[in-house]
């Protein structure tokens, strides 16, 4: 039976602001990202939602706790398998930082996405995070109510690339996407 997930991506943290890729590396939330998650849960508060799961990076799991006590529910699990992608090398860089640092592993990322020393294959990526999807659905949402995935924007457009078969734009912190699974990602949109 179909199940809806809205998956969001976490509030902001002080790397988002600087540009600076966070992958794995633990990054907590600023305060902008903790208006974000009570912005989040103001947007969701008609929802009916079953439960929420998130990432267990701090910036996801606090997202996640700041909308489930909104909402007056508990987070149901943190799943490692929601993280962000790995970026290796590039971790705690901008975007400049890796060109002058890991200048041919730059290089390789712009032309085709080839993950730099110590990160990780979309390939992967995917697999990983749709696999954590499939968990949510079966353990947390019901055919009547939704639940709330909080993840990351790499692991975000994912999903949304194996559902639509296209790419989307980069996700802002905050951004919720509607979901419906259906033994695989059946369709994905943007709220």
């Amino acid at each position: 039976m179909p199940r809806l997930l809205y998956v969001a991506r976490h509030g902001e943290t002080d790397w988002n602001v600087q540009m600076r890729w966070q992958g794995h590396t633990d990054v907590p939330l600023n305060e902008t990202g903790r208006a974000q998650a009570r912005a989040l849960a103001h947007s969701l508060r008609r929802s009916n939602l079953a439960g929420v799961v998130a990432s267990d990076l701090s910036r996801a799991h606090e997202t996640a706790r700041i909308v489930a006590v909104e909402l007056g529910l508990a987070v149901a699990y943190v799943d490692p398998g929601l993280r962000e992608r790995a970026f290796g090398v590039f971790e705690g860089l901008t975007r400049e930082e890796c060109e002058t640092l890991h200048a041919e592993a730059w290089a390789a990322w712009l032309e085709s996405k080839r993950p730099p020393q110590g990160g990780e294959a979309h390939e992967v990526l995917t697999a990983r995070v749709v696999s954590a999807v499939c968990r949510v659905a079966e353990r947390v949402a019901t055919e009547e109510a939704p639940a709330l995935v909080v993840t990351h924007g790499a692991a975000l457009r994912a999903l949304v690339t194996q559902a639509t078969g296209e790419v989307p734009p980069p996700v802002k912190n905050g951004a919720v996407w509607r979901i419906v699974w259906e033994g695989r990602i059946a369709a994905a949109e943007p709220l």
